[in-house]
């Protein structure tokens, strides 16, 4: 009986889209009367043909700079965040620091991570600001890094997309 259900739930999953849970089966695009034995994770991110697009926006910044850009991008209408303390290089290749008059090279920079997810139609100008508010012309400013979300699901409320926003 298990093997005869479990072949239904592939026969169900096998049109059109893949699970994102990477549990080898496929989600269909479309709903169906019988739509009992979908994974019910998988019905609420199957992603339809014109549902908003989200994007996750990671911006690498100098530390001092976290309170600008955080106050900026408060400004343009972004609800929420995520900050993280990193460390690594780039063209600096380290930074040499003095300590109690001995001379230090170290191989990894301090930086702040921030992840950003946002509508498709603000992306432009959530990066123009991170840019504008983190430049500060000299060699370690930054990078930002702008990837697709395929959904999003607030855990709490079980609100998809845009809305778990």
């Amino acid at each position: 009986m298990v093997q005869s259900q479990s072949r239904r739930l592939n026969n169900r999953h096998s049109r059109d889209k893949r699970c994102i849970f990477n549990h080898s089966a496929t989600v269909r695009v479309a709903p169906h009367k019988d739509d009992r034995h979908w994974h019910d994770l998988c019905k609420a991110i199957t992603i339809c043909e014109g549902s908003p697009l989200m994007k996750l926006v990671i911006a690498i910044i100098k530390p001092f700079k976290l309170d600008e850009v955080r106050e900026a991008l408060t400004a343009a209408g972004v609800q929420g965040m995520t900050v993280s303390e990193v460390k690594g290089f780039g063209r600096q290749k380290g930074q040499t620091e003095i300590y109690r008059g001995a001379e230090y090279t170290t191989n990894m920079v301090p930086k702040i991570k921030i992840e950003v997810v946002v509508g498709d139609d603000i992306v432009g100008q959530v990066v123009e600001t991170i840019q504008q508010t983190a430049h500060t012309g000299s060699i370690g400013d930054g990078k930002i890094f702008v990837t697709d979300v395929a959904s999003a699901v607030r855990i709490r409320t079980g609100e998809t997309n845009e809305t778990a926003l």
